[in-house]
């Protein structure tokens, strides 16, 4: 058996579809009982070379019990102090403890289950009652002491992190069941009980062992057995895999001495690799615990599109996102590049040093030389990661690199404030400077369309409309960036983007047509359900549950009868992702919205109430459980329950906006003016607060004051439809004709056939 899993089967180099069979070979054996998880020790006998190149590896230690040979922390009676706690770290009895502040701000003992990660910083999960496992937000810096490692750090250094806050080492935001175990471990079962609010987590390796990637190993072992039987007379052409990697297998990137760039033997497809990668390696919800290797990506995990609170403008990593989303950005993911090209999958090692790993494919005489990139190359300059993948520190000591292995553009970061490689290591100057050394150096380049319609969306600009469907119409754009132009037209979105939306909910691109799903929202209720209802039977459980969600608050006569099929099976599978995630707040108010949609205020209310006893912080809860009470006429309930929000979040401009207006409404006109007020100070960047606020100092006379705050937000969100609604509205009743249709111009920009808005113009002339 050994001498036949050696010799035959390399399984990393190879992929394809799953059970393949080969022309002439017997068809593959069929068996009514799925694959079963076996174990890294039984892969291990036979796959010696692999075996020993993972063991050691980030992957190999993802997770560990804790013990003398695990534990890199000091736990020698050593004390960290954050904030004026002091937390103790001790061992005692062969077990490792810390002493540090609980959940419920008490300074309690603890003892330490497992280690989590090994460099470069080590974390610490701690048991609770309930199945839970919470990561110490004390942690140990693993790197040499010459870099400053070899200490006890806090996660969060500069924000002083109280119980009950989210990210408190017993919140839910570090809770090692959802947050982390699915990618530390393999074949892991989170098991939430949402009756008992308990877990099972259970998994079948504690680390990312064999099986994590290549997916259950039974049959393979039951192959390996039956092919040394047989003597080599193999009974299935698939060899009992789940999944096999061929991405790699008989490809070469050969160089064209021309452009020093390198190009892929042939097509194949890549999806297999990059989709098993990017399962740990994306920003990502998880839908089900039925992924398999192999399986679609967007069929068991919603994938986070570059979304303003994430990514820069121009795509630039910013947030904690880890690599999937950046990759496919790329022009190597376009021309067909893998992880695996450029890292060893089993030790995660480059596969070369330095700019070696770069010179696999572009040609050391014309890249790796200081007529290129104008450096020391000895220096960092000199290295392509510097300029190509510039890094960001996470966790505070962990730097990660941009994958989307972009050209360094000062020039965009002048023209919208994104970070560039440049000014990164040439801290002291200018971005004027860099741009002017790369016109000199390169030449003009061209302007960065995602850039520019990104930032064009997010100022709510008049022009970002046209922005976003210029950038949807380039099919060779990557289609994350499409996708994301697509969830962006929602701030803007007019009859001229109808087509376009329309045709992405039928392109092949899933990330496309999932931005079209995320804009059925903003349509009105016939052309939501018109370009909604495909998408309800799309291949993908990401875009089609995300399709009826956008759909479900439609009135029960607006689909079509042939579509109600499709619509109640991809509801029920959008109601079982929620359940599956019921641990957290989002699930519960997600289930509680649609229990109020469907008119079953009962659990509506229970769901929040849940949600709320989950996170307390959680502020959609505090504000929709509110407006179900306001809703069924109980404005007292309404009030305390915002009120109650906000004692444990008083700098949450949402309960501070939706307090103001229950002030209001209860006659208490100056505290909910106030209110407003507060809402607007800390979230300037919502123009909705501003637009509130102002209509509120308008209503009191305040008119000056309120037009002063209008044409201020108008110069920062000048397609706010609203805003600009408001000064049409005001200088008509002053009869400033002039500047009312300065500002009523500007709205007939965005909508061209509005019969009212241009009847309210000629009105004052006649």
């Amino acid at each position: 058996m050994k001498n036949i899993g050696l010799s035959l089967i390399l399984l990393w180099g190879a992929s394809g579809p799953m059970h393949a069979a080969v022309a002439g070979d017997a068809p593959p054996a069929t068996t009514d009982t799925p694959a079963a998880y076996v174990g890294a020790q039984q892969c291990a006998g036979c796959h010696l070379e692999q075996t020993a190149s993972w063991r050691g590896s980030h992957h190999d230690l993802a997770m560990q019990p804790a013990d003398e040979q695990t534990v890199l922390g000091d736990f020698n009676d050593a004390e960290f102090e954050y904030f004026g706690t002091v937390s103790r770290l001790y061992k005692k009895d062969g077990r490792f403890f810390v002493k540090t502040d609980g959940p419920d701000g008490v300074v309690t003992d603890y003892p330490v289950d497992y280690v989590f990660g090994v460099d470069p910083l080590q974390q610490y999960l701690i048991a609770f009652p309930d199945g839970r496992y919470q990561a110490l937000s004390v942690a140990w810096d693993a790197r040499p002491e010459e870099q400053g490692g070899q200490r006890w750090f806090h996660l969060y250094p500069d924000e002083h992190i109280r119980h009950g806050d989210e990210l408190h080492w017993t919140g839910v935001n570090q809770n090692w069941n959802y947050m982390c175990a699915d990618c530390h471990s393999t074949n892991l079962e989170k098991n939430y009980d949402a009756a008992a609010r308990s877990y099972r987590t259970t998994w079948s390796d504690i680390d990312v062992s064999c099986e994590a990637c290549h997916g259950p190993g039974s049959e393979h072992v039951e192959w390996a057995r039956q092919a040394e039987q047989a003597g080599e007379k193999y009974p299935r052409s698939d060899m009992g895999l789940t999944v096999r990697f061929v991405e790699r297998s008989g490809i070469s990137w050969p160089i064209d001495e021309r452009t020093g760039n390198a190009a892929r033997s042939a097509p194949i497809e890549t999806r297999v690799e990059l989709d098993i990668c990017g399962r740990c390696h994306a920003r990502r919800e998880a839908l089900t615990s039925e992924y398999r290797p192999g399986d679609p990506l967007l069929d068991h995990f919603r994938i986070s599109l570059l979304r303003q609170d994430l990514y820069h403008a121009d795509g630039q990593i910013n947030d904690e996102v880890y690599v999937y989303g950046s990759f496919l950005q790329s022009r190597m993911y376009a021309a067909g590049v893998t992880c695996s090209d450029c890292h060893d999958p089993h030790s995660l090692k480059l596969r070369a040093q330095g700019n070696g790993v770069c010179m696999q494919c572009h040609l050391a005489a014309k890249f790796a030389s200081r007529q290129h990139h104008y450096h020391d190359p000895n220096a960092p300059g000199g290295q392509c990661v510097s300029c190509h993948m510039p890094d960001k520190h996470y966790m505070v000591v962990d730097p990660r690199r941009d994958h989307s292995f972009r050209i360094p553009r000062p020039d965009v970061s002048l023209a919208v404030g994104t970070p560039n490689a440049c000014n990164q290591c040439h801290g002291d100057r200018s971005a004027q400077w860099a741009a002017d050394k790369l016109v000199e150096w390169y030449g003009q380049r061209d302007q960065q369309q995602a850039a520019a319609a990104f930032d064009a969306a997010n100022r709510l600009r008049i022009d970002a409309e046209a922005q976003l469907l210029k950038l949807i119409k380039q099919q060779n754009s990557a289609g994350i960036l499409r996708g994301t132009a697509l969830s962006l037209l929602g701030n803007t979105v007019t009859p001229r983007s109808l087509p376009t939306i329309r045709r992405a909910a039928g392109d092949k691109d899933p990330l496309v047509r999932m931005g079209a799903a995320y804009t059925l929202g903003v349509l009105p209720p016939p052309l939501r359900a018109q370009i909604g209802t495909p998408l309800l039977s799309d291949p993908l459980r990401a875009i089609r549950t995300e399709a009826a969600r956008q759909l479900a608050g439609l009135p029960a006569d607006a689909l079509p009868p042939s579509t109600h099929d499709a619509f109640k099976s991809a509801l029920a599978e959008y109601v079982r992702v929620q359940q599956f995630n019921a641990d957290r707040p989002e699930s519960l108010v997600n289930l509680a919205n649609l229990a109020w949609q469907q008119r079953d205020i009962q659990e509506a209310e229970r769901l929040y109430k849940q949600a709320l006893e989950t996170a307390p912080y959680y502020v959609p809860a505090h504000v929709n459980l509110a407006d179900l009470y306001r809703a069924l006429g109980d404005e007292t309930r309404a009030y305390a329950t915002l009120a109650n929000g906000l004692t444990r979040n008083p700098r949450r401009a949402a309960l501070h906006h939706a307090l103001g207006l229950a002030q209001i409404r209860q006659g208490e006109r100056q505290a909910g003016i106030a209110s407003l007020k507060r809402a607007y100070e800390l979230a300037p960047e919502a123009p909705r607060y501003a637009y509130v606020y102002a209509v509120a100092l308008h209503s009191q006379g305040r008119t000056d004051e309120a037009l002063g705050l209008m044409r201020k937000t108008h110069e920062k969100f000048e397609s706010d439809r609203d805003i600009l609604l408001m000064l049409v509205s005001i200088y008509r009743e002053r009869g400033d004709h002039v500047r009312m249709r300065q500002y009523a111009d500007t709205l007939l920009r965005l909508e061209p056939n509005n019969r009212s808005l241009r009847a309210l113009m000629q009105g004052p002339s006649n």
